[in-house]
């Protein structure tokens, strides 16, 4: 029996077609948070941080946490664990992540002219035309984004993704369920040998993939009849002793006959290969209104494994929480505008698992009293050694996990 996968452009009414093809068709529905909540309970995720990856948000700080990467590998497996079964019917964004080599599923794009959308959306939301066509435009760019870290391309429309585009706001549910249950008959989506065997080698490849970055790795892997082939992306110097590393890892997998690797078009760009230490903290949040000293304490941070995103005042500190989760702050004291100890007052207030390490040049015993007093982790001096930081910020990451492991506990 073929599988039915749906997706769907926001404000097209797409409800009374998906919940009639579910009445006709007898098939089980699985939407997006069933995905969310499997793929959570199998990888340790938390399902806020899949949520976010399926809307196309990147993380500021994951050209070193590859957080995106995992995300979508552990969504993969999720996927890939049911692509065997029979009668389901495939619901939103998880559907690009669907291999086109296995064919016994019929992938069908419900979608809209952009008029009747932003008209929907009027209704729906209160706003008016102007701000309807927006909200389209910014929902639109988010699933462009994902499609692309799904499936390498970025128009979500694209006749290579679906095998029937079905205009919403021109057809009805009943005729529509007709056209995709006539589909369902066709020969093309029955189930095969070959099929069958592509979503075995899926559902290997995506235990590979998931195996490796939990041991930190980002690369892209595929899989043919239990051997696996492992793709590096990035130059790293040392290629023989990853490839090795790799190839042991891969070995651990139940069903892999053997694992061959290889280096892809990006190799030999400027990016490098960055293994991910769960140990050290890699999203770090520098705020500092010097720029050059930021600029140089970052990238010693980065010569160490240690990532972090830079912040050059207080304000924009503030709205870079608003987006994104560090582990560890190191904020300066006097800046312009709002300064380091109201901007400490307020993070400890909103979110005080994030560990504060205060580095200034110019503060005072009773500076020193007050931060520590709000919270802070530490009180630190400029210039700084660089091997006292690093421990500090080590220590500061191992306090954040402490601290969310007993926030959960209660």
């Amino acid at each position: 029996m073929p599988l039915i996968s749906l997706v769907y452009g926001s404000y097209c009414r797409s409800e009374p077609f998906v919940a009639e093809l579910e009445r006709r068709s007898g098939y089980r529905r699985l939407e997006e948070s069933d995905w969310i909540a499997a793929a959570a309970d199998a990888c340790g995720f938390a399902a806020e941080k899949l949520s976010r990856v399926l809307t196309g948000k990147t993380s500021i700080f994951n050209a070193f946490t590859h957080e995106m990467e995992r995300s979508v590998a552990c969504l993969r497996l999720a996927l890939a664990e049911r692509l065997t079964e029979e009668g389901l019917l495939l619901c939103g964004r998880m559907a690009y992540l669907v291999p086109k080599t296995v064919t016994h599923v019929l992938r069908v794009c419900l979608i809209a002219d952009r008029k009747f959308r932003a008209e929907v959306a009027s209704r729906e939301r209160g706003v008016d035309a102007k701000e309807a066509l927006r909200i389209l435009q910014k929902d639109d760019e988010a699933l462009a984004a994902w499609v692309k870290a799904a499936a390498g391309d970025t128009d979500p429309w694209s006749p290579a993704h679906h095998d029937i585009l079905l205009p919403t706001d021109k057809t009805t549910p009943e005729a529509a369920g007709n056209l995709i249950l006539q589909h369902l008959e066709s020969p093309a989506v029955k189930p095969t040998e070959d099929s069958r065997r592509a979503a075995a080698d899926f559902l290997l490849a995506a235990r590979v993939e998931t195996a490796l970055a939990n041991e930190g790795h980002t690369v892209t892997v595929a899989a043919a009849d239990g051997v696996v082939e492992i793709t590096i992306n990035k130059y790293v110097l040392m290629l023989s002793r990853l490839e090795e590393e790799l190839k042991t890892i891969a070995r651990t997998v139940p069903g892999v006959r053997d694992v061959r690797t290889r280096v892809g078009k990006d190799f030999h760009q400027a990016d490098v290969y960055r293994r991910f230490d769960f140990n050290l903290p890699s999203k770090i949040l520098l705020v500092d209104d010097e720029r050059e000293f930021a600029q140089t304490l970052s990238e010693r941070l980065l010569m160490r494994d240690m990532g972090s995103a830079v912040a050059y005042d207080g304000e924009s500190a503030l709205a870079m929480l608003q987006e994104d989760e560090p582990e560890v702050m190191i904020l300066d004291l006097k800046m312009p505008g709002i300064d380091g100890i109201e901007v400490l007052r307020r993070v400890k207030q909103t979110r005080p698992e994030i560990e504060v390490i205060i580095l200034t040049g110019h503060g005072t015993e009773a500076d020193r009293v007050t931060c520590m007093a709000l919270g802070a982790f530490a009180y630190l001096n400029k210039p700084v050694d660089i091997e006292v930081l690093t421990e500090t910020l080590r220590q500061a990451k191992e306090k954040m996990r402490q601290n969310l492991a007993a926030r959960r506990s209660t």
